[in-house]
Order: C-alpha cells, then sequence, then structure tokens
C-alpha cells in the first residue's frame, strides 16, 4: 500500500491521534507550500516518522497522484477537528 493511501486511512482512523495530526499538518504543507515544523516528525515513534517520510517521498513522485485528492480532503477534515 502507498503511503499516501496509509496516511489517509491512519488520519481517518483517528483524527485526533498524534500521528493524524501530523500527517494532516504535513500534507497540508506540501499541497499549499507552506513550512512545516520539523519537530513534530521528530516526536512521532520511528515508525510514524519513516510513514511521514514516506509520504514526502510519495508526493515528490507523484505530483498529480489522485490519492492525494482523497488525503488532502482527510487531512482538511482532521485540522478542523480543533
Amino acid at each position: 500500500m502507498r503511503a499516501i493511501k496509509k496516511a489517509r486511512k491512519l488520519i481517518e482512523s483517528d483524527p485526533s491521534s498524534a500521528i493524524s495530526k501530523a500527517l494532516s499538518k504535513l500534507v497540508l504543507a506540501l499541497e499549499t507550500e507552506t513550512d512545516f515544523s520539523l519537530k513534530q516528525l521528530y516526536d512521532l515513534n520511528i515508525d510514524d516518522f519513516d510513514l511521514a517520510m514516506e509520504v514526502m517521498k510519495d508526493w515528490r513522485l507523484d505530483r498529480f497522484y489522485e490519492g492525494k485528492a482523497k488525503v488532502i480532503d482527510v487531512a482538511l477534515q482532521a485540522s478542523s477537528l480543533k
């Protein structure tokens, strides 16, 4: 399963978790080309950190990948749950 799809499923399953919040912010920063604090990634456990790194790799490789639209939508929904 692609990292972007894993991220979407993780955010959907528990949008209030630390990893979901970090991934949501990361996805939105990548999409809008805004700044993102790397500290949020360093605070994650190693498996979640690795997933975030894979999301960035996938994002870079697949600029027009349709799965990005889904994860962006989920990230926006999760970030508005404050």
